[in-house]
């Protein structure tokens, strides 16, 4: 039914979520797995195998370094840069790994076993942890798949591991979303609010909510003062810095002529962090990560209720926000690697809209309209970043995304609601297009921009 707003916003590191974040969730939750078990001082060596495309753009993706953190117990949520960085040298010196953090074995980046061209059938994100003992007798294997937005399933678990919630304000479909607001007289984000507060005090929601937007703030902050190239060897230069010089001598007093402006710093600021593995906040994907805090910029900085009370209008904009991309979550996917950048972008554009909306006043209705209009001109967008990395085209299409959501609230915000195509039903176009797409435009860096963009440089 209903996934809480705080799985679709989570802390965590670039570039990805279903790439980097999830990973290392696998191999974290292996090692507890280990070690509930008493078999962790057994263990003396680990073998990783990567499947589909976490093998294709692994190593773009910071995969392999992902799976070793994990595995040596670090979590994306809390691990700081310096430490990813000290002990990512260290293990490529040492060629080992402290797994759980106490046991030495041998593991290094070059011997995960990789199969690209090998899709399991669950989802085309996987990765198998074999633990062995000292007489060479398997102590433990589990497959996991990253799922999207930083998810993760283990194969045979995937029941237990639902993230979901039933109570009387969830909702599983927008049909049933708008019914419930009706039926309670209320809007989007105090329905969201009320399903949060089943478990967790108002009071408790409100300040994680606003946690949120203080590390997006952040990852914008850092994105803005940082200059130079993005890692990886494509020589994508960071435009940020310059880009926010430049715009603050020409509009020092946030003239609103100058709004689309800062909207396409903010996005393009975040998605540089994320590229560059910085900490960052999936919304609901690391690669889509800088369009729900570039519009939520706008909502804050341009709109009467935003200037009034901007921390009012943060938490309800992204409780709306997170209500639609429970939908996507549940009846669709948000994963590029099923569905391709329709699925990542897609999910936040819509979702941005309907949070935006929500901010200018929109009825049920109208920020359902927005969240549909958005996706409905998302369909069919590919997944295929150049070298396997989360760049080009990424970085961009945040922008041009978060300019797509602010539109279409402004559209539907000038209807009264009806519209002939429901979100339901452009969801399910998504996840039936998804389904139908080439693999080799599914984050595998085999089709589109990936091939047809020479660069001199193997990522995958």
């Amino acid at each position: 039914m209903t996934i809480s707003v705080f799985d679709l916003f989570s802390v965590g590191i670039g570039p990805s979520s279903s790439h980097t974040v999830g990973p290392m969730r696998a191999g974290s939750r292996f090692v507890t797995d280990l070690e509930r078990a008493g078999q962790l001082p057994d263990v003396a060596s680990v073998r990783v195998d990567l499947y589909g495309s976490l093998a294709a753009t692994g190593a773009g993706h910071g995969t392999m370094p992902a799976v070793l953190l994990g595995l040596e117990g670090f979590h994306p949520e809390t691990i700081e840069t310096d430490t990813m960085d000290r002990r990512l040298a260290e293990i490529r010196a040492s060629r080992r790994i402290q797994l759980g953090g106490v046991v030495n074995v041998p593991l290094a980046e070059d011997e995960i076993v990789l199969h690209p061209l090998t899709f399991l059938d669950l989802h085309p994100n996987a990765l198998t942890l074999t633990a062995t003992g000292v007489d060479g007798r398997e102590l433990d294997a589990k497959t996991y798949y990253s799922i999207g937005g930083g998810f993760v399933v283990t194969e045979g678990e995937e029941e237990s591991e639902s993230h979901t919630e039933v109570n009387e304000f969830a909702f599983g479909s927008g049909r049933e979303l708008l019914d419930l607001t009706n039926h309670f007289g209320i809007t989007i984000s105090d329905l969201m609010l009320a399903h949060e507060c089943v478990h967790r005090s108002e009071r408790h929601v409100r300040e994680q909510l606003l946690h949120i937007r203080d590390v997006m703030v952040a990852c914008e902050r850092r994105g803005i003062t940082r200059d130079g190239y993005l890692p990886g060897g494509l020589q994508v230069r960071r435009r940020a810095k310059d880009w926010f010089e430049r715009l603050d001598a020409e509009d020092p007093n946030r003239d609103p002529e100058f709004a689309e402006d800062w909207v396409n710093l903010v996005a393009l600021a975040v998605n540089e962090e994320n590229a560059s593995g910085g900490r960052i906040v999936t919304a609901p994907t690391n690669g889509a990560a800088g369009i729900i805090p570039a519009v939520l910029h706008y909502a804050v900085h341009y709109t009467p209720a935003g200037r009034a009370d901007p921390d009012g209008t943060t938490i309800r904009f992204l409780l709306a926000a997170g209500a639609i991309g429970s939908l996507y979550k549940e009846r669709a996917s948000i994963s590029g690697a099923e569905v391709g950048c329709q699925g990542e972008v897609g999910s936040a554009a819509s979702m941005a809209a309907a949070g935006l909306a929500e901010i200018l006043g929109g009825t049920p209705e109208q920020v359902e309209n927005s969240a549909e209009i958005a996706m409905e001109h998302s369909l069919g967008l590919t997944c295929d970043p150049i070298g396997g990395l989360v760049q080009i085209p990424c970085i961009e299409r945040n922008a041009i995304s978060a300019g797509k959501a602010i539109n279409a609230a402004r559209m539907a915000l000038r209807g009264d609601g009806s519209h002939r195509v429901s979100l339901d039903q452009v969801i399910e176009t998504m996840r039936s297009t998804g389904s139908d797409m080439s693999s080799k435009y599914k984050e595998t860096s085999t089709g589109g921009l990936a091939v047809n963009v020479s660069v001199n440089l193997v990522e995958c």
